[in-house]
């Protein structure tokens, strides 16, 4: 078997020359690597400054031109006065005044005042015996009248009710008041005072009362009192108290000044 020829080998290609060849390392020493471990250089040891004067004063830089002058800090300035500070405005702020809380007036007590009474004429009533006490010989049934059945029924009705200075009923009463209010269901009007209703009506004896007439005390024939019979009577005693029965001599036999009968 015949083998082919072997081919021509190829033509080694042209090489381009570097123009700088030559001059990377020109003046690098021809050893650079020192062996680790290599014993320090001798000989004196080179100090770090050099050149450094003695004298602690004087410039470090010696180098400085000799032309070169200072100045002190300041010096040839203007005097420049600093501007006034100018002061923030002030802002008033507003004053939240406290609620004012009014406080109770603690009214004073009214104090009922007395009602004046005008004075009255004098009433002449029937003289009484002095000396003994009357012989009242009046009693409940003789003859006394439906009116006066009436004002008796009405004067117990209001027996334990307070007396109050000038009341007229119907919850409390003064002695007039009483009298009045009583003869009132009777239908027979009598004046406000004591000393009015003293001079109204027909004047009767102590011994001669019958129930229902009116039986009159003191000088100033101040107080008043309903006759009942034997000796007692219903009356509105003061402030205080309360409207009851009791005797005619509750004051003293002294104090009884007449009677009468309003109708």
């Amino acid at each position: 078997m015949a083998f082919p020829d072997p081919e021509p080998a190829a033509a080694t290609p042209p090489t381009a020359q570097d123009p700088l060849a030559g001059s990377y390392d020109a003046g690098l020493p021809v050893t650079v690597a020192t062996p680790y471990g290599a014993a320090p250089a001798t000989g004196p040891i080179a100090p770090y400054l050099t050149g450094v004067p003695t004298d602690p004063t004087a410039s470090y830089a010696t180098d400085w031109p000799t032309g070169t002058t200072t100045a002190t800090y300041g010096a040839g300035l203007p005097s420049v006065a600093a501007p006034p500070a100018a002061e923030s405005p002030v802002t008033q702020l507003p004053v939240t005044e406290p609620p004012v809380t009014q406080l109770p007036v603690a009214e004073p007590p009214v104090t009922p005042l007395p009602i004046a009474q005008s004075p009255q004429p004098p009433v002449a009533l029937p003289p009484q015996p002095t000396g003994a006490a009357p012989a009242f010989t009046g009693a409940v049934g003789a003859g006394h009248t439906t009116k006066a059945e009436r004002v008796i029924a009405f004067a117990r009705a209001q027996i334990g009710r307070p007396c109050v200075w000038g009341a007229a009923g119907p919850g409390s009463f003064d002695a007039p008041g009483l009298s009045q209010a009583a003869w009132k269901v009777a239908g027979v009007t009598l004046p406000r005072t004591a000393q009015e209703q003293a001079g109204v009506g027909t004047p009767v004896a102590l011994a001669e009362v019958e129930a229902g007439d009116l039986v009159f005390f003191h000088d100033d024939l101040g107080h008043v009192g309903i006759w009942t019979g034997n000796g007692m009577m219903i009356h509105a005693p003061g402030p205080g108290a309360a409207v009851r029965e009791e005797s005619v001599f509750f004051a003293g036999q002294s104090a009884i000044k007449g009677a009468i009968r309003p109708a």
